[in-house]
């Protein structure tokens, strides 16, 4: 099992589109995929980590498995990797390939201009 990162228990990851350039430079294949991030709370994020590294050092893919909205596996490359302490614990940050119809984009209405707003009316 040393070929993937299984969430055992809670929700369906959430999946942020990438706009950094190092992370954008990751998608470079011939299926139509976003690269995204994914934080996940995990009590051994350095193992998850090193886990990682060493199929990549072998030039072997490693993934991320994982259940949909509908509760049916899934899986999505993982390109890079990183565990970071926080004051509620543990996270890992994951980049990976996810196809597009996976995607889910959270709009702000905050973000909005009450100037554009005036314009409408």
């Amino acid at each position: 099992m040393d070929d993937r990162i299984t969430i055992i228990e809670g929700p369906t990851p959430l999946f942020e589109p990438v706009q950094d350039g190092w992370a954008l430079g990751l998608n470079e294949t011939g299926s139509f995929s976003v690269t995204a991030l994914t934080r996940l709370r995990t009590f051994n994020g350095p193992a998850l980590v090193e886990r990682c590294y060493r199929r990549w050092k072998d030039s072997q893919p490693i993934n991320l498995h994982y259940r949909d909205d509908v509760g049916l596996e899934a899986t999505a490359p993982i390109l890079a990797a990183r565990s970071v302490e926080t004051d509620e614990g543990q996270v890992l940050l994951l980049w990976l390939h996810v196809e597009r119809e996976d995607m889910k984009l959270e709009i702000n209405a905050d973000d909005s201009d009450d100037d554009d707003l005036d314009l409408l009316e």
